[in-house]
């Protein structure tokens, strides 16, 4: 078998049952095209195969299942948006890909095009199981127990038209991570798993009930040693609670999360335990062989280096400067000797968070094929990582980004903005989050000042639903309409870590012309109060909001 690196490799009945699906839905495609069926109809069959009706156009999201691509898939969404979109696409937190000026009678070749490198379109709408989310770093990070891309695959498999949870109260969304650091916001899922260390191996703590939205909550501990075969048996049970108990009467109300609030989780753990003792453990149980197998269809690739990377990178980082700060805010650990991680940034100053061009997609494609086995990793903070970078070849990669506008050194720093598309695009939107979100970005430009500034993440949601996942931003911007106007309310001290928490909102929404310098404030506030070594979140645990709501709402 030659299976992309990193990547499940699709099976026969894998592509017939989308080359079934893609020829069904073009039937209903046709039907709504010559009037056969209203739009009210159509909806609900769009909406299974990811389809959207937004302001201006449809817009088609598309799968990419824990947030892994290879080469050729990344070069066919550049192909989709240089030829049936507007030469670009929307990388989104849920790591997954959005074209947002699809026209309909393209929908069924955009869905056989996909096809033929085992994309679609799946699942990425509608009251089921989202696309299941997973550690960027999975396969590479130091700290990591397991590789939770087996079991991603694993669930997806799972809850791909599972036929209890196909019309959920509500759409469900899980992540997992194989490291016990959170790095997948586990805590504001509906069902979040991280690895811990277990006496015979790893072991998942399950939470449950976190989410953002109008109601944001953390998730809840349900169980701390749930062993690898009683996975899949232990998500049955708490899906099979939510389905039976959800409501379905109140859209606002219909998330686990309320369900889990409403029973308390002590409540919800013993109707899980409940549930859990009328199921058959032999029918559910996730044999080792089962997950050999899944692992075994995927390729690893061969991480040996020639000796002295370690010794170049660090020449080439005294070398050049500007490098050396990018190799410190974009790069991680790995785990084998003389490898490292780098995160692309898709935020270059003063542009759209989570958009690509066609052509820059074509480039890091080529990138991936160079520098990392042909693999690619979308992020939930909507950035790209190269997983498998030899160290002496790195500064030849950040030479490369940099003609195409992506080498900014700002991960995880305020330029390193998450953003929805907002009011732009979106028909629940109540303001506009790119503008304010371009604006942003280029007044903190410079990388030098960045670095400066330290750990600052702000994310923008145009609407309450929080799409731009604004609760937890460290600075969080929610975009909402006073009399036709556009205005955002500020939160401080949000973060999706292992001390997750949603921030506080500081004060009145302001107007969006007030926004950027109001933001400054607050950093200028922050810069001038905090002690050595503290980072934002730091120094605002110290002293409170207090201060950064004086600066906030000064008028100049």
């Amino acid at each position: 078998m030659n299976a992309p690196v990193g990547l499940y490799q699709y099976q026969t009945a894998d592509r017939e049952f989308l080359a079934s699906r893609i020829a069904e839905f073009e039937g209903q495609v046709q039907r709504r095209l010559s009037g056969e069926l209203s739009e009210d109809e159509f909806k609900p069959l769009r909406l299974m195969n990811g389809l959207y009706l937004q302001l201006h156009a449809y817009m088609l999201r598309v799968a990419i299942p824990y947030g892994v691509l290879d080469s050729r898939q990344m070069r066919k969404l550049a192909h989709i948006g240089r030829h049936y979109d507007r030469d670009y696409g929307h990388f989104t937190t849920r790591q997954n890909i959005q074209f947002n000026w699809i026209k309909l009678e393209n929908t069924p070749e955009i869905l056989r095009q996909l096809a033929d490198v085992d994309m679609h379109a799946i699942q990425t709408s509608g009251n089921c199981i989202r696309n299941v989310t997973c550690d960027q770093f999975a396969g590479a990070a130091a700290d990591e127990l397991m590789d939770p891309r087996v079991h991603a695959e694993i669930l997806r498999q799972w809850s791909t038209l599972h036929p209890e949870f196909t019309f959920l109260p509500r759409k469900f969304k899980i992540a997992i991570s194989g490291s016990p650091q959170d790095r997948v916001a586990a805590r504001f899922h509906d069902i979040g798993i991280l690895a811990r260390p277990g006496e015979n191996g790893p072991l998942f703590r399950i939470f449950v009930g976190g989410g953002l939205g109008r109601t944001p909550l953390v998730g809840h501990e349900l169980f701390d040693a749930v062993p690898e075969a009683d996975l899949l048996m232990t998500l049955e049970a708490i899906l099979r609670v939510y389905n039976a108990y959800g409501r379905r009467d109140n859209i606002y109300k219909a998330r686990i999360k309320i369900l889990v609030q409403a029973l308390g989780v002590d409540g919800y753990r013993d109707a899980v335990r409940q549930e859990l003792a009328r199921m058959d453990p032999t029918h559910y149980r996730l044999a080792p062989e089962i997950v050999a197998a899944i692992r075994a269809r995927f390729a690893a690739p061969n991480l040996t280096v020639a000796p002295g990377g370690e010794e170049t990178l660090r020449q080439d980082r005294a070398n050049h400067p500007d490098f050396d700060r990018w190799v410190r805010s974009n790069t991680m650990p790995h785990f084998a000797p003389g490898r490292i991680a780098v995160t692309v940034s898709i935020k270059p100053a003063g542009g759209i968070p989570g958009d690509a061009t066609s052509d820059q997609m074509d480039r890091l494609a080529d990138l991936a094929d160079q520098f990392s086995f042909g693999e690619l990793r979308i992020t939930h903070l909507q950035n790209v990582v190269l997983a498998h970078v030899a160290q002496d070849r790195l500064l030849s990669l950040w030479q490369a980004l940099c003609e195409i506008g992506l080498g900014d050194a700002n991960n995880e720093l305020i330029g390193d903005i998450v953003a929805c598309p907002g009011l732009d695009y979106c028909a629940l939107a109540n303001a506009r989050s790119i503008p304010i979100a371009q604006k942003l970005s280029a007044r903190f430009a410079d990388n030098a000042l960045q670095e400066e500034i330290g750990k600052l993440r702000i994310n923008i949601s145009g609407c309450i639903n929080a799409c731009g996942h604004h609760h937890v931003g460290h600075i969080g911007l929610l975009g909402v309409d006073k009399r036709g106007e556009e205005f955002f309310q500020i939160t401080l001290g949000g973060r999706d870590d292992d001390k997750s928490r949603t921030g506080d909102i500081l004060g009145a929404a302001l107007p969006e012309d007030d926004m950027v310098d109001a933001i400054a404030r607050i950093v200028d506030r922050y810069l001038s109060v905090r002690e050595k070594g503290e980072q934002f979140l730091d120094t605002l645990t110290r002293l409170g909001d207090a201060p950064f709501k004086e600066a906030a709402y000064e008028t100049v």
